[in-house]
């Protein structure tokens, strides 16, 4: 588990030991990225929020490519979030201990937005569904946020919370979708 370009790129991030956690792996996160890199300039992004972070992964390479800042959510991994943010030597990045969906009621109490919102979430526990439909009822995309949400593969992804732009998918094991606000929202 690496950054793969940008200012930290190369950098190996620390993992949890055990299977509490399934860290997006290098070929799928290079897959997405180069995806994402025709729909977004990093340079642009004001803010990233990275949903069931683990590692920081996703949130961090959005980091090393330009964006100017990454919030961070997690029940369990926190303290190794904040310690790959170290690593990196990321000033601009910031990580909330806690379960998603009141983490999520916090931020939306501030009236916060974001650019890109991922959500890579234990899967079959319907918590994808949960995630994009609290993203949409908090109104936590910008008018041209992206949120990309990773599930299984045998996994059905049903909402109308959001517009679903792309699907993908990686085998047998992933797939991710990449979602905008409907039309006519703000």
């Amino acid at each position: 588990m690496r950054i793969i370009t940008g200012t930290a790129k190369g950098l190996n991030l620390k993992t949890p030991k055990g299977f509490e956690t399934r860290p997006t792996g290098d070929r799928v996160k290079e897959s997405l990225f180069s995806i994402l890199n025709g729909l977004v300039d990093f340079s642009e992004v004001d803010a990233v929020l990275d949903i069931f972070a683990g590692t920081g992964a996703l949130g961090l390479e959005s980091v090393s490519r330009g964006a100017k800042f990454a919030t961070f959510i997690d029940f369990s991994t926190a303290n190794l979030i904040s310690e790959n943010i170290q690593r990196a030597k990321f000033q601009n990045c910031k990580v909330l201990h806690g379960d998603f969906s009141k983490m999520l009621k916090k931020i939306s109490s501030q009236n916060l937005q974001f650019d890109l919102i991922f959500s890579d979430p234990p899967y079959k526990k319907n918590l994808a569904v949960a995630s994009i439909n609290l993203v949409a009822e908090f109104n936590l995309l910008t008018e041209n946020g992206l949120m990309i949400v990773e599930y299984g593969a045998d996994e059905i992804l049903e909402t109308d919370s959001l517009n679903c732009i792309r699907k993908i998918n990686y085998g047998s094991t992933t797939n991710i979708n990449i979602y905008k606000k409907k039309e006519g929202e703000l």
